[in-house]
């Protein structure tokens, strides 16, 4: 399996790959090979910044002599006018970089300040905002690190790091019990050490999801009101995820019925970037 920074590196290759091709011929047939120049990354819009190590990465991998000066780093919050960083050197190079690191910078900052905003709601709180597997295809990783950066956890990376048993995979198993036992036994039969957790669609599977031991229990377009009392049923025994059309606004009675996480796919899958541009300086 490839490693995360293997990961990114193919992803910003890809990204040259589709917008350069076999040259940027506006750039080399308007800007002199020897041409040097300055440009800063402009914040438009208040939120929270993400992305500026990635954007290190893209300037290092296109041109190493690329000279890069940051003011601001991921995670903090950014108001209009601020500069987040200058970077230096070949103008071909600037030019051709620019639009790569501002697609990535604006998507993962606009992933970051969401996850801020819903994490803010439950400010007081023990549970914690989660991210989903809805994230744009080959960015996940940049997706999924822009949600840490927002204050928020990821739950897992994909599907290799966690056994997460879904209503698709209880029924085809044949209930629970059969999915939970057959999923222990893949583990101890391939030594792997990965937690179970359980997605529940009523109290009967609750039950039948504790008794047999897993990890997490995930309750599935519960109701606040019966979120509440599928928490007094668990009473500690295991950690609760609410998961299903869960928004900004009903975010909170969910964490106000004591649940430890709560996924919310919006953090991904539909969010608005953060408005930005990279200008000569």
């Amino acid at each position: 399996m490839k490693t995360r920074e293997e990961l990114i590196d193919n992803l910003i290759d890809l990204a040259f790959a589709e917008d350069i091709g076999d040259g940027d011929h506006t750039t080399l047939s308007t800007i002199p090979a020897s041409a040097k120049g300055r440009q800063h990354l402009l914040i438009k819009e208040p939120g929270i910044l993400a992305g500026v190590e990635i954007a290190r990465r893209v300037f290092q991998k296109f041109d190493p002599e690329l000279k890069m000066t940051v003011f601001i780093n991921d995670g903090e919050k950014v108001k209009p006018g601020d500069i987040a960083f200058v970077v230096e050197g070949s103008v071909r190079s600037l030019l051709q970089t620019e639009r790569t690191m501002l697609n990535i910078m604006q998507r993962m900052s606009g992933i970051a300040t969401t996850t801020d905003r819903y994490q803010s709601k439950l400010q007081g709180l023990k549970a914690k905002v989660l991210d989903t597997r809805k994230t744009t295809p080959g960015m996940r990783l940049l997706e999924k690190e822009a949600v840490h950066i927002g204050g928020g956890e990821n739950h897992r990376i994909g599907l290799f790091d966690m056994i997460l048993i879904k209503d698709n995979h209880v029924d085809f198993a044949g209930g629970i019990t059969n999915a939970v036992n057959a999923a222990k036994e893949y583990c101890k039969a391939s030594g792997r050490d990965l937690k179970i957790e359980v997605e529940v669609r009523n109290n009967d599977e609750l039950r039948e999801a504790l008794d047999n031991n897993v990890d997490r229990i995930m309750l599935d377009n519960y109701t606040p009101e019966a979120t509440k009392e599928a928490v007094k049923i668990v009473n500690g025994k295991t950690e609760i995820e609410s998961s299903g059309g869960i928004t900004l606004d009903t975010l909170r009675a969910y964490g106000e019925a004591g649940v430890d996480f709560i996924s919310v796919g919006a953090l991904t899958h539909s969010v608005k970037g953060l408005d930005m541009s990279f200008k000569a300086c």
